[in-house]
């Protein structure tokens, strides 16, 4: 999975008239990935877990609850 810089730099507009590096947007995508592949990885583990083939709305707020997301 990779996160277009531009998808960054769009959320990153909203928040104000800047500019952001292509080195800058690269690495929030990369943060962004990582954490959404331990959210996945979580909610999969805890899907299976409790004997289901589908994640949840539930095991994805679980992992929130638990790490303060």
């Amino acid at each position: 999975m990779k996160i277009p810089k531009a998808t960054i730099r769009k959320i990153m507009k909203k928040d104000g008239d800047i500019k952001i590096s292509d080195s800058a947007a690269e690495a929030i995508a990369e943060m962004l990935e990582k954490r959404a592949k331990s959210i996945a990885n979580y909610a999969v583990k805890r899907a299976k877990k409790q004997g289901r083939k589908t994640v949840s709305q539930e095991d994805v707020d679980t992992y929130r609850m638990k790490f303060g997301v």
